[in-house]
């Protein structure tokens, strides 16, 4: 039988903000406050930066009530505000990282932190991995959980990620939307959608699921899981050119040369973040510029850029629904004995879609990442099946019911 461990939370959020990130905060702040076993609910501002400078903020009295509760989930970006902090090795026997953790540890010790939540995407699920590692090692008593958030839908173990459907959602209704903008012209034209998505190209993948739904989709899809090549590029062009003279194409940031060349690399500046990912941008302009010079033709891109993460006013129903669900999930697996998990969703068979929240070894998916699959693929290279789409629909579908002030949504700012 577990033993119930008493005493306080705390929840940070880490990483690139999204639509649905504060929905998961709200369904863990709701659990949290539910739980016999847990007395303070606190908020680290920052993510684990803030944390080491206890910069807290209590959360029982401000979501004492649903309406407030409600606000939150709704609001875009990160209400507790998020960082991007590399964590030491745990195991280092260098004094810098030594002092970190035990720092680190002082703190929550301090608070009396028995519960820890961080909702965060790979790089978030590092940390979760290290200090759980760490409390291992020192024997201290506390459930560290990884509760999951990337519009990149990147993280293994898991049939989607919080997020990805909002995302996805904007996606899939802006491209819609440029479609139909191109489409009024009978002048030759090539517009070109950049799209985020460093390794995995699942935004990408969703500028088609129209195909599904209507027949509209682009003319082509690129992905960084398909090495990319001019030649072939100029080529399908030329055949969309045969079918028609608006030729739209979807084409993710992070496509790369068989040399492993970023496309936009030209047009980039080169700098990484702490986890050594180089910043990313510009493949839509690189590639206008070529077609420009091989067709002579009206040609633009179009980067969605930030938009793409906090679209709040797009929420998939199905996407906040299921954040709160695997927030409110991830106290419940905690109070119970969980430690050292990242919640997942796992998708039922059958003709209705439906996922069950469960949890696996945060272990086993820190640092790994989830590509399309290669049967969502198409052989050509250039685009994604019918099957990709169909899986991805369910993702985007349903209306958040969301409440506005004087035609604005309304947010809440903590």
């Amino acid at each position: 039988m577990n033993k119930k461990l008493y005493g306080n939370a705390v929840v940070g959020q880490s990483g690139g903000p999204t639509a649905a990130i504060n929905a998961t905060l709200s369904g863990v702040i709701a659990g949290a406050l539910k739980a016999e076993e847990i007395d303070t609910v606190y908020g680290m501002r920052n993510g684990i930066e803030g944390f080491m400078d206890e910069r807290f903020i209590e959360l029982n009295e401000i979501f004492s009530n649903d309406e407030a509760l409600d606000l939150l989930a709704q609001t875009p970006a990160a209400a507790l505000g998020s960082c991007r902090r590399k964590l030491p090795n745990p195991e280092s026997k260098e004094e810098k990282d030594i002092a970190f953790y035990e720092k680190l540890f002082s703190v929550i010790e301090k608070y009396n932190i028995r519960y820890f939540f961080y909702i965060g995407g790979n790089d978030s699920m590092d940390t979760v991995a290290k200090m759980t590692r760490y409390a291992s090692a020192i024997g201290y008593d506390i459930r560290i959980i990884g509760v999951p958030k990337t519009i990149d839908n990147d993280l293994v173990m898991t049939d989607h990620t919080p997020g990805f459907g909002s995302a996805a959602k904007y996606i899939a209704t802006t491209v819609q939307e440029i479609i139909r903008d191109c489409a009024v012209y009978t002048v030759k034209a090539v517009t070109i959608v950049e799209i985020m998505g460093r390794d995995a190209g699942w935004l990408t993948a969703s500028a088609a699921i129209g195909r599904v739904v209507n027949g509209i989709a682009p003319d082509y899809v690129y992905l960084p899981e398909r090495d990319f090549d001019d030649e072939r590029f100029f080529a399908d062009i030329e055949k969309a050119f045969e079918k028609h003279p608006n030729v739209v194409i979807a084409v993710s940031e992070g496509l790369q040369y068989a040399d492993g060349r970023y496309v936009g690399e030209g047009t980039q500046s080169g700098s990484t973040d702490v986890f050594g990912h180089k910043y990313l941008a510009g493949t839509g302009k690189a590639l206008e510029l070529a077609v420009k010079a091989r067709f002579g033709c009206k040609v633009r891109s179009v980067e969605l850029n930030l938009p793409q993460r906090c679209a709040a006013h797009l929420l998939s129903e199905t996407d906040i629904s299921e954040s709160i669900r695997i927030g409110a999930g991830a106290v419940k697996a905690a109070t119970e004995g969980v430690s050292g998990e990242m919640m997942i969703f796992t998708r039922k068979d059958g003709a209705e879609y439906y996922c069950d929240v469960e949890h696996k070894s945060v272990l086993e998916i820190a640092n790994a990442t989830k590509c399309v699959f290669d049967e969502f693929i198409n052989d050509e290279c250039n685009n994604v099946t019918d099957e990709c789409c169909k899986y991805l629909l369910p993702l985007i579908e349903g209306e958040w019911d969301t409440k506005y002030e004087k035609g604005l949504p309304k947010h809440i700012i903590l």
